[in-house]
């Protein structure tokens, strides 16, 4: 089976180099034909984005992109959609995560991008949204206006299904013309997406497009940085220092580098009738999408003193490991991914082997482990791929100072705990770095509008004209009907 991926506006297939990925997963293969770009082609597919981008969708008032974006994604949920069914078969084949676990992922993930939804995301950054559509009035005094850049270059991560939506559909708002790089670890649902918005508004279609470049291809990356007004950029922190060093001076760049994310479980959360549920809770934000993204947890610091002891604990998220497991069995790893777990377990052997308070869980295939510590350690991030550990603690208040060190690298923690304890948490957790809490279970399903590492997923992206009160004094000694 060979696949197409990229879409490329005003750009004719029969001139484009086309490159070819090769998947092979438990004995099935598939080709993905991705599109390489030349110098002068990435200069003229530039040229016709923000020359489309600038007379059509600047125009297009919000609401209207708003309702193109729910066609698009309503079609995406329906399961007998042809670009929905290509995703459920395809896309177990190129990432090797189970196909439940892909089907159950896309549809939650897709419903954050539903009208309401998106009205949510626009509300967060823009307390009125007319903003995006025309000169308002401002609460200084005045009137102010945000535009999105002509060209809004992103450079993809391709760890988890589906991601490169979010920043696609972030530029879409604020009427950005959009060239993404897909990586070749995922380059089908961001094409695929961005040919399903051309069947519905095809002048909308010529404000998009996706490429390719193999990791690294300094000559093709410099190509796509020259053009843009803005980068938004994901990846390790080289990788994302050499895309800050190529991009111009003039041209503003975001990224986006990995993170730490851990969970915290209160011991009033331990009690014999709901600590299954908490662990169940844990375990599932584990396994998604084999803790891929910067939301997934590492750590779990629990606190001692509940019905359940931290031990006990561990040995419950344990099991729940191994019950998902059956159900949605673990992809099989790279020779890198599967160093990198054999190095992590080896290093809590030898601490389980050193102190027997400490111990190490793990099924028959070595496909989930769970580590468990009696004494107070630092956070560490995990061996990945449905590996974690358990930290006891005496009270989850001093936890806060045991990470502060970390500040840079903390993103999103999971916590059980009772509302005051919540609220209380959030506050030394804030004051150290974090940038988002949720409830255990919704640590890998952000909210529609959250703020992506503690910034703006829409106001990162524009820039405001201003017209001062002084202006508008001065323009009244102008009109004719001034005596």
């Amino acid at each position: 089976m060979t696949l197409k991926a990229g879409y490329l506006p005003g750009v004719s297939d029969d001139d484009i180099e086309w490159q070819t990925l090769s998947y092979n997963r438990d004995g099935q293969a598939i080709d993905v034909r991705v599109p390489l770009l030349s110098d002068e082609q990435m200069k003229h597919l530039s040229a016709h984005i923000k020359e489309k981008s600038r007379h059509y969708l600047k125009s297009l008032p919000v609401s209207d992109i708003t309702a193109i974006i729910d066609t698009a994604i309503t079609r995406l949920l329906d399961r007998n959609n042809a670009y929905r069914q290509q995703a459920e078969e395809y896309l177990p084949l190129i990432t090797g995560y189970d196909a439940e676990m892909i089907r159950l992922g896309l549809t939650g993930y897709l419903k954050t991008f539903r009208q309401p939804e998106l009205r949510r995301f626009i509300a967060e950054d823009f307390a009125n949204p007319k903003l995006l559509d025309e000169f308002q009035p401002l609460p200084k005094g005045g009137y102010g206006r945000a535009y999105g850049p002509d060209l809004l270059a992103h450079i993809w991560a391709g760890n988890v299904p589906g991601l490169p939506l979010w920043s696609l559909i972030s530029g879409l708002l604020v009427k950005a013309g959009n060239i993404g790089k897909v990586a070749s670890a995922e380059p089908l649902m961001a094409s695929w997406f961005t040919q399903l918005i051309a069947e519905i508004d095809p002048e909308l279609g010529e404000c998009l497009a996706v490429v390719w470049w193999k990791g690294g291809d300094v000559e093709q990356e410099q190509a796509l940085l020259n053009q843009a007004d803005l980068v938004v950029a994901y990846g390790n922190n080289e990788t994302l220092q050499q895309i800050r060093d190529r991009t111009p001076i003039t041209t503003r760049c975001l990224t986006y580098s990995h993170k730490v994310s851990f969970g915290m479980i209160s011991k009033t959360a331990l009690d014999m009738g709901k600590a299954w549920e908490v662990a169940h809770q844990a375990a599932f934000d584990i396994v998604r999408y084999d803790q891929q993204g910067c939301y997934s947890p590492h750590v779990f610091f629990v606190e001692r003193g509940g019905a359940v002891t931290p031990q006990e604990f561990s040995q419950y998220v344990a099991n729940e490991l191994d019950c998902f497991e059956e159900k949605y069995p673990r992809r099989t790893l790279t020779i890198e991914e599967a160093g990198g777990v054999a190095a992590w377990r080896q290093s809590e052997e030898m601490k389980a082997f050193a102190d027997e308070s400490n111990s190490l869980i793990s099924n028959d295939g070595g496909t989930w482990s769970i580590a468990y510590s009696a004494a107070v350690e630092d956070l560490v991030p995990s061996g990945l791929n449905r590996t974690a550990k358990v930290i006891a603690v005496d009270q989850l208040d001093d936890v806060a100072a045991r990470i502060a060190p970390y500040k840079a690298f903390l993103q999103t923690v999971g916590v059980a705990a009772p509302p005051a304890e919540l609220h209380r948490l959030a506050g030394l957790l804030g004051a150290v770095g974090v940038t988002r809490i949720s409830a255990l279970e919704h640590m890998t399903t952000p909210e529609a509008g959250w703020h992506h590492d503690g910034r703006f997923n829409l106001l990162d992206l524009v820039t405001m004209t201003e017209v001062e009160r002084s202006a508008e004094i001065a323009s009244e000694a102008f009109p004719n009907y001034v005596d």
